[in-house]
């Protein structure tokens, strides 16, 4: 993937704003990525743990976390870092219709 790609979602990604989530379809859109949310995917899989960019921030298109990064404790560190940010996940799951960033 070009550096400039992967630029262009990394930017899209750190606009979101505190309190807010954005799917990874919705992330390739802003990005001029139409119909490469899977692309988003693998950019952030791959993105380096002690980036700035709000890479928590980003879920799928029914509201699930799809990332199985655990602290210490065993906790889910997306889910934890939602919550710090006042985001209610329950099961798993955000409310797009009330935390989606429009």
């Amino acid at each position: 993937m070009s550096k400039e790609l992967y630029s262009q979602i990394l930017e899209v990604i750190a606009l979101i704003p505190y309190g807010k989530v954005a799917t990874y379809g919705q992330i390739a859109q802003l990005a001029g990525l139409p119909k490469h949310a899977r692309l988003v995917g693998y950019v952030l899989k791959h993105l380096d743990p002690q980036s700035e960019i709000p890479w928590y921030r980003v879920i799928n298109s029914q509201g699930k976390m799809s990332t199985t990064r655990l602290n210490l404790r065993g906790e889910n560190i997306q889910q934890v870092k939602l919550c710090e940010e006042g985001i209610v996940v329950i099961d798993g799951k955000v409310k797009l219709k009330e935390y989606q960033w429009t």
